[in-house]
């Protein structure tokens, strides 16, 4: 993986989302999966990914307290700098941008990793991966593709079936990050909000974004049973 002298990567690990769909009256990113909390599954994956200098944990004002407690008890192996997230997924991915400005603009930053506290399992192949796409190309998403999928006419009737240029995108999303900055300051300029890192630069950076394949055990924990799932998954990974 080709860097510069005196560069880095940086990760953000987003988990200022309210979380509240899986219950247990917290932020799912600390409630705990396989004796540990789930965020402490994401930042440890970062800090052993090569490259990666700087690692961002972006949180709640309510939960500053408790991300402090849970660095404390679990230390991922690398420094983590809190940041207070915003009212939207954007707005904490740009103050978390915002963070890391004057060492993106200085060169001191090349490629920066967007990664959701809520995928605790992506495989460090693929982060790798995804890393190693945005350092040659300057973005990489990870997705797999949709299955059956089919179109529906004007009358309400089925077209045809089969369709396989849909796809569902997955994190980490990585994207060099003077591009990345430029883009989020003109969204904030332009009041837009994108549903995601690969959005805002759709819209507002010059190349088009690459698309790797992602991997099925990266799930996202949304409901109970995610955990329940992520939790089997775990288990089998680890039996002789």
């Amino acid at each position: 993986m080709a860097e510069q002298a005196g560069t880095t990567h940086a990760g953000i690990v987003l988990a200022a989302g309210s979380g509240v769909r899986v219950g247990g009256g917290r932020n799912k990113a600390y409630l705990p999966l396989a004796g540990r909390p789930v965020v402490t599954w994401s930042l440890e994956l970062l800090g052993r990914v090569p490259g990666i200098g700087r690692v961002l944990l972006v949180v709640r004002p309510d939960d500053r307290e408790l991300a402090t407690e849970v660095l404390a008890g679990e230390p991922p192996g690398v420094p983590v700098d809190l940041v207070t997230g915003g009212a939207t997924r954007h707005e904490s991915e740009h103050r978390a941008l915002l963070h890391l400005a004057d060492d993106i603009r200085e060169g001191g930053i090349d490629v920066v990793l967007v990664h959701d506290a809520a995928r605790p399992l992506a495989p460090l192949a693929l982060v790798e991966e995804v890393l190693a796409t945005a350092v040659r190309t300057g973005s990489a998403v990870p997705a797999l593709p949709v299955d059956d999928v089919v179109e529906v006419d004007d009358t309400g009737r089925l077209s045809h079936a089969g369709r396989t240029d849909l796809v569902r995108v997955q994190t980490p999303q990585a994207f060099r990050g003077g591009p990345l900055l430029a883009a989020y300051q003109a969204a904030a300029a332009d009041g837009f909000t994108g549903t995601d890192t690969a959005a805002c630069m759709e819209r507002y950076g010059d190349d088009p974004v690459q698309v790797v394949p992602g991997d099925p055990r990266n799930l996202k924990v949304t409901y109970p049973a995610d955990l329940v799932t992520a939790e089997l998954y775990l288990l089998a990974a680890h039996q002789p």
